[in-house]
């Protein structure tokens, strides 16, 4: 299957949040990698994945207590 690449703005803004939101991120299916880039001001959140969608990513950072949004 072909890899997606999905990116959100996120509040996500220290390796602190990035840790509290990597465990998430991780045990979430169908997820083949993900990065912050806390240096951008709205925080983005890049997501590459073959069989998780858009909405699954989303609702894992809302779980994680992190906001979201699609870019």
């Amino acid at each position: 299957m072909e890899n997606k690449t999905f990116k959100f703005k996120t509040n996500i803004n220290c390796s602190g949040c990035v840790s509290g939101v990597s465990s998430f991120l991780n045990g979430l299916d169908g997820v083949t990698g993900w990065e912050v880039d806390t240096n951008n001001k709205d925080k983005i959140l890049t997501v590459v994945a073959d069989t998780a969608t858009e909405q699954d990513v989303i609702e894992s950072v809302q779980k994680a207590g992190f906001k979201i949004e699609s870019v």
